[in-house]
């Protein structure tokens, strides 16, 4: 059964024979839990029993699909509970509140984590990963820190584990810049972004010079945290009172502006799915989105850009750090309330583990490993244009902290820089703004009067993991 979960079982056949690819792993064997747990002691223990799955909707197929494998290693049976994809969060928190949830374990949009961590509706598996030996150390820090601890407990396992990176077309932005492009040198500050999106934007042909997320919610907001994080962003002081309207907020902002007059038509109103066709279809010359732009755009069935464009370091700011953003992805958690939290603990290991998620890369469908040994495997580096500087970049990431309340706070952010960005109001007044309402909501949230729901002690180490290392380049 594990000699199926391989590259000629798992990675589409039609990347296989793009790449020439052998049938050797993407990753490190010994460094794989599905190939060093011991699944006869897993059958003992477990033969009979049931795990219930949450799951979103549109995702049941395709999890049934990949869970027989488990099934048949464990003993134990998956039923999966489909959840509409659009009501996944208001359904998880009420039958959390109801301390009867239909379900074990679920998989879900990590800036949830302290919504469900806070009020202890999520298992501590410190215990479970010590019995059955998870390779936590495998993860990087950025990941390792924000998916899966809150308040000092291990409660998640980083599931989909992604960055945001500058994306750049050759054939536009070698005759501007003059030769071929250095990953780190060519493009080393924001202000040389501005200036050579702004020469690309003029060229036409139906191509703009950067394509940026700039919608309503936190769109909007993960494009200002990660250009903010450049000029040195820190979110919170350690009383955990909100420091949005500080000279890296404002320079991020007055950057965003510049950006957008150089952007492609309709930015505001640019979320992720806006922004990947407009790359993938050729309509920017540069792109400051997730690593799948890259990855993505090396497939010939996904993209007009195949060979034509490279992922590079993130360009700095002056007085800034190099901190490359961990936005977004999603983590792995078991119910406190589950009748069999060790089951829920080893199907998420299992789905988790370092094959399968090198794999999902190979496929570029989008879930992206956090794993240090995936991501340093030379042929996985080549059929994953972006893993290099992807790696690189993590052992500087940035991260927001995953606070009760947090991904509230991010939404209302975004809808006022927004409104910046579509002239209603200006840059300053977008983050005055911002910031009254993340108060409101983080008092809501248990933040007020010196208290807090998680100290900043615990938090403070997952939000810039850079302190203090060597630039890679």
């Amino acid at each position: 059964m594990l000699d199926k979960i391989s590259v000629k079982e798992y990675v589409r056949e039609d990347y296989r024979k793009l790449y020439s690819m052998s049938d050797e792993p993407l990753w490190d064997p010994a460094k794989d839990w599905i190939r060093s747990v011991d699944w006869e002691q897993v059958r003992s223990e477990q033969t009979g029993k049931t795990v219930r799955f949450a799951v979103g909707a549109a995702d049941q197929e395709s999890a049934a699909e990949g869970l027989k494998p488990f099934e048949q290693l464990s003993g134990i049976k998956v039923e999966l509970v489909p959840i509409p994809d659009d009501s996944f969060y208001d359904k998880a928190v009420s039958e959390f509140i109801s301390g009867n949830a239909s379900f074990d374990a679920l998989q879900f949009f990590s800036p949830w984590l302290g919504d469900f961590a806070g009020p202890g509706f999520l298992h501590d598996l410190t215990e479970f990963a010590d019995k059955w030996r998870l390779p936590l150390d495998d993860f990087y820090d950025t990941y390792r820190l924000n998916y899966g601890y809150f308040g000092g407990k291990l409660v998640g396992i980083p599931f989909d584990c992604d960055i945001q990176m500058v994306h750049l077309r050759k054939s536009i932005m070698e005759k501007i810049l003059g030769g071929s492009i250095d990953l780190a040198k060519s493009v080393p500050t924001y202000d040389e972004l501005i200036r050579i999106t702004g020469e690309a934007n003029k060229i036409g042909g139906g191509v703009a010079g950067v394509g940026l997320m700039a919608a309503r919610g936190f769109w909007a907001t993960y494009t200002w945290e990660h250009i903010a994080a450049q000029a040195g962003l820190k979110l919170f002081d350690d009383q955990w009172n909100p420091q949005l309207t500080g000279d890296a907020g404002m320079k991020a902002m007055d950057i965003i502006m510049a950006l957008q007059k150089n952007a492609i038509e309709g930015v505001s109103g640019a979320g992720w799915g806006e922004n990947r066709a407009a790359w993938l279809g050729g309509q920017v010359a540069a792109n400051v989105s997730w690593q799948d732009s890259g990855t993505q755009a090396m497939r010939p069935d996904q993209s007009k850009i195949v060979g034509d464009f490279v992922t590079i370091y993130e360009p700095r700011i002056s007085g800034g750090v190099f901190a490359p953003p961990n936005i977004a992805g999603s983590t792995s958690c078991v119910a406190a309330t589950s009748q069999n939290p060790e089951g829920a603990f080893l199907m998420l290991a299992f789905l988790t583990t370092s094959s399968i998620m090198a794999m999902n890369e190979a496929n570029a469908n989008g879930v992206a490993p956090g794993y240090r040994s995936v991501l340093a495997n030379e042929r996985l580096r080549a059929v994953s244009q972006p893993a290099k500087v992807w790696a690189d970049s993590l052992e500087h990431a940035w991260c927001a902290p995953r606070l009760p309340g947090m991904f509230e706070m991010e939404q209302a952010l975004g809808n006022e820089i927004n409104r910046a960005v579509t002239g209603q109001i200006s840059a300053k007044e977008a983050l005055e703004n911002g910031q009254t309402a993340w108060k409101s909501i983080m008092e809501k949230n248990g933040f007020a009067g010196g208290s807090a729901p998680v100290t900043y002690a615990d938090v403070a180490p997952g939000m810039y993991v850079g302190d203090g290392k060597a630039l890679p380049f």
